[in-house]
């Protein structure tokens, strides 16, 4: 009986004992993902709750108080100027898109495939990241003396014979947005790009060429396909920046332009926070809409 009680404690104690050391991991996790955890809820889920609540409120022209109402809405999508304005923001948004995946493919292409010394690379995607030392105003400013009517651009074009009069839609115009869109966020699109081609296993590359393939080929049947994720995430940097961007607009176009972010800052400066808020929620709204369907195309988690 005594060996059989000796043989009976330790089985009693062992279940304890690994139910305790299941208990311990989990804690501690919750205890590891509690900070960031809170900081999310504090300074990201909780102004975006309070921007949603401030929209369903009502404004007069001298206070505004709470409620619960659709008016801020009904009165955003029955105006024609919503919709121009967002259309005028998808259409920046995508020429801008355009222009800065080609000149930053062909960047992150030229860092990665032809540069062989590492120093180099390093140097040369240094030399990128230069204009970045400045403020984001301060170079979207000093593109207006040069396409300004007397600016250098067109002084340029006068004495080179090529035009007889100064070009009007050089400044305060739609090219000139985008290019001080491009400008700004190019490099938004050339760092993810670059680093996905750095991943990319160079024997692949020989391989393509050992079989006969083209130098076009092996761009658009090899490089391309793996460069996917590192397009994507480009894609979402630009487009959502280009989207919630508002002061480059106003500087660029001269205030004849506008976008989303235009509308939600003069409702801010006429006092108008609810309707301010529920423009707010709708852009949010659009840009998560376009972030899902980007990331129906590719597992970006991989690259992240």
């Amino acid at each position: 009986m005594s060996d059989l009680a000796g043989d009976v404690q330790p089985v009693e104690k062992r279940p304890a004992k690994r139910a305790g050391r299941r208990l311990g991991p989990d804690i501690l996790g919750w205890l590891q993902a509690a900070p960031l955890t809170l900081v999310l809820v504090c300074f990201l889920l909780a102004p975006i709750a309070m921007i949603v609540a401030v929209s369903f409120w009502g404004a007069t022209e001298f206070s505004i108080y709470p409620a619960f109402q659709f008016d801020n809405y009904a009165f955003l999508f029955g105006s024609d100027v919503t919709y121009r304005v967002f259309f005028a923001t998808f259409k920046y948004a995508l020429i801008t898109w355009a222009f800065t995946l080609a000149i930053g493919f062909t960047v992150a292409y030229f860092l990665a495939f032809h540069v062989r010394s590492q120093p180099i690379q390093i140097a040369l995607f240094l030399l990128c990241t230069i204009p970045f030392w400045t403020s984001n105003i301060i170079r979207m400013i000093s593109w207006i003396p040069f396409l300004g009517r007397n600016g250098i651009a067109n002084s340029a074009l006068i004495s080179w014979g090529v035009i007889d009069e100064p070009l009007e839609w050089l400044l305060y115009s739609d090219f000139s947005v985008i290019l001080a869109f491009v400008h700004l966020y190019t490099l938004f699109m050339v760092v993810p790009i670059f680093n996905t081609m750095m991943r990319i296993d160079k024997s692949l590359l020989e391989a393509a060429r050992d079989n006969g393939a083209s130098g076009l080929q092996t761009l658009l049947h090899v490089i391309l396909p793996l460069t996917k994720p590192g397009i994507m995430i480009g894609t979402i940097f630009v487009i959502t920046l280009v989207m919630g961007d508002f002061i480059t607009v106003r500087f660029m176009s001269g205030s004849q332009r506008a976008n989303v972010g235009r509308l939600i800052s003069n409702d801010i400066s006429l006092l108008q926070y609810p309707s301010a808020a529920a423009t707010a929620v709708v852009l949010l709204c659009t840009v998560l809409l376009v972030i899902g369907i980007l990331l129906r195309f590719v597992n970006i988690r991989k690259e992240l």
